[in-house]
């Protein structure tokens, strides 16, 4: 595989830390991932805002110490509109100027009924419209190729996601897949819908796949079996299994490149080492020493 850093362009998730040992882990990654010059990395928030405190801080370090083009995941979820909006002047102030604009997930979890705060915004539409107000966001949405698990079909997934390309959004990164023919046809029918923003492929190297199948059924995405039969026998092999998932996510991405797609979101699950081997296999290459933070 030989993609040029010119040929295609990366954004790289992470979460925000609940412990001293996974605050230890995401700095980790996030400077031994700076080598690869993402274009700009996302730090997501939780259910009902329940790591606001968390992202802050993460997104505020992220910004003023590592210089990194950083973006703030931000919900409507649990939150009056004046307490949504101290949010926003608060990460302005830390220099964020990008936001991923979520309805987000109850604090109750994955799979129970949504309800927005009587004095909320109601929709992801409503709160893009609330940062365009602002004038200076650059405001990246979701999108579901597979539909969002409460929408009634795609047609109305796909409805949704346009009322927040109209509202001012620039960009949507999906929830990830697996099956790059899916994505392809979803693509085709935002497009008949007359969303034109881009449609940014969520690429999920495979950590641990019993996890990561216990997550697809909660978020409404496949698994194909081939990849149980690409990763069959491996589980008491991590090293050859860790190459086989690394395959994985790199020949998905250099498919999509075939099909004209050049922007990936890669979910990171701050882990370094699957990340940066299929970063290798792309052929990117490396652009200098990682940032040095202090723990």
């Amino acid at each position: 595989m030989n993609a040029s850093r010119e040929d295609f362009s990366v954004s790289f998730e992470y979460f925000p830390p609940k412990s001293d040992e996974m605050e230890r882990q995401l700095w980790q990654a996030v400077e031994a991932l700076s080598v690869w010059e993402p274009d700009f990395v996302t730090m997501t928030y939780g259910a009902g805002g329940s790591t606001k405190e968390p992202t802050l801080a993460a997104v505020s370090r992220m910004v003023g110490e590592m210089h990194l083009p950083t973006a703030a995941h931000l919900t409507c979820v649990d939150a009056s509109r004046e307490e949504t909006r101290a949010v926003i002047e608060d990460l302005r102030a830390a220099g964020v100027r990008r936001i991923v604009a979520l309805r987000g997930d109850p604090a109750t979890g994955i799979g129970t009924a949504y309800a927005p705060h009587p004095d909320g915004y109601s929709t992801t539409a409503d709160l893009v419209r609330a940062l365009v107000e602002y004038g200076d966001f650059d405001i990246s949405v979701s999108a579901y190729p597979e539909k969002h698990p409460e929408s009634r079909d795609l047609a109305e997934d796909i409805a949704t996601l346009k009322s927040k390309a109209d509202a001012g959004a620039n960009r949507a990164l999906t929830q990830f897949f697996f099956d790059n023919d899916v994505f392809e046809r979803y693509l085709e029918k935002v497009r008949a819908a007359g969303v034109n923003i881009p449609i940014v492929p969520g690429i999920m190297p495979i950590q641990n796949l019993a996890q990561l199948k216990r997550f697809a059924r909660r978020c409404g995405s496949s698994v194909p079996a081939f990849l149980d039969e690409r990763l069959e026998g491996l589980d008491e092999k991590p090293e050859e299994r860790a190459e086989v998932a690394a395959d994985i996510a790199a020949e998905q991405i250099e498919d999509l490149r075939r099909r004209g797609i050049h922007e990936f979101h890669i979910y990171t699950m701050n882990r370094v080492p699957l990340v940066s081997a299929v970063m290798d296999r792309l052929g990117r290459g490396k652009a200098r020493a990682p940032r040095t933070v202090a723990a």
